[in-house]
């Protein structure tokens, strides 16, 4: 099965070539690699690399004059001729059969997606690299209060799960293609739970999503670029973080499941309770709290308008092959 390996990339420089360096060195027999870049201006050095991998025909690139993470995966898949879909960072270090690792687990019919594990550098760091778990717990599997279970750093059993992580998942293209989903473009700045969004959705389509452990990455975790478009100390940041929360519950939890998940997300994020272990300070705690009520009601106002932001502006349906490096505003 041929496998279209997607990065979008915003800011990045330097991880941004080790990454394309080490997708280009796998050795599975059929993919190709599609760049969407939406950084308004890199380095000299990273230019020219980008330039040269695509006329030489490794890459394809498109340029974008806009930044959204679901926008740039949804760009790229119109443009994907594999049957695979598989989505990466661009601050990734992939080990030698790392796209194999994927594959293989489409040769069962009931898998529509393979969520991989993610060798995180923080993550693993705070637990000394010595936790290690078999099996999820049931609350992995609950979509109110999954998101503070689920954990693809130290799992290293193969099983059925709710949800990927953005870093490291692929997709069978029918997924979009025969049953139309997309990404939906009103995750915005971080565009955190864009993924667990659209993995909800996948549960319409009878599909399961599959973890295999063996389909690993590192994680680096970069400080700039990437998503970090704004300073996540900033207002918008912080009312987009919540936003973000509160959309994909809206979307698509029972009431029961959004009263627990906005409990959890209050008691985590705002009061600071494990596993965010946040600052007890009153003086931090009422700020997250004034962003939390901001972050919903900026949703509920979201939910009213077009989810496909970008996609709309969109007409080309596949890449040129005259054009190795196409500019879109």
């Amino acid at each position: 099965m041929k496998i279209s390996v997607i990065i979008p990339t915003y800011g990045r420089e330097e991880p941004l070539c080790n990454s394309l360096a080490d997708v280009l060195k796998q050795d599975y027999p059929d993919f190709e690699v599609i760049v969407v870049d939406q950084t308004a201006q890199h380095e000299p050095a990273t230019q020219a690399y980008l330039d040269e991998l695509a006329s030489q025909g490794k890459i394809q690139l498109y340029r974008v004059s806009w930044a959204s993470l679901p926008g740039a995966r949804n760009y790229a898949v119109r443009r994907a001729t594999g049957e695979i879909i598989l989505f990466i960072d661009d601050d990734v270090v992939l080990p030698e059969g790392f796209l194999a690792a994927h594959a293989r687990n489409y040769e069962r019919p009931e898998v529509g997606a393979v969520a991989g594990r993610v060798l995180d550098r923080m993550k693993l760091g705070d637990s000394g690299g010595k936790l290690t778990i078999e099996d999820l717990p049931p609350a992995a599997c609950d979509p109110g209060i999954a998101w503070y279970h689920i954990d693809l750093v130290h799992t290293v059993k193969p099983q059925a799960v709710i949800s990927a992580r953005g870093c490291n998942m692929s997709f069978r293209k029918e997924i979009f293609s025969k049953y139309g989903l997309a990404f939906d473009e009103r995750f915005r700045g971080s565009a955190v739970r864009e993924e667990s969004d659209f993995c909800l959705r996948i549960r319409s389509t009878g599909y399961t999503i599959w973890y295999d452990p063996e389909a690993q990455l590192v994680h680096l975790g970069e400080e700039t670029g990437g998503c970090h478009d704004i300073s996540m100390r900033s207002l918008q940041y912080q009312i987009t973080f919540y936003h973000n929360h509160f959309l994909m519950g809206l979307k698509n939890l029972t009431p029961a499941q959004q009263l627990r998940f906005y409990a959890k997300l209050f008691d985590c994020h705002v009061l600071g309770h494990p596993p965010c272990n946040k600052s007890g300070s009153p003086l931090k705690m009422a700020s997250r709290a004034g962003f939390y009520g901001l972050g919903f009601f900026a949703a509920l106002k979201t939910t009213l308008q077009n989810g496909q932001i970008y996609s709309q502006f969109d007409t080309e349906a596949s890449p040129v092959a005259a054009e190795p490096v196409k500019e879109v505003s």
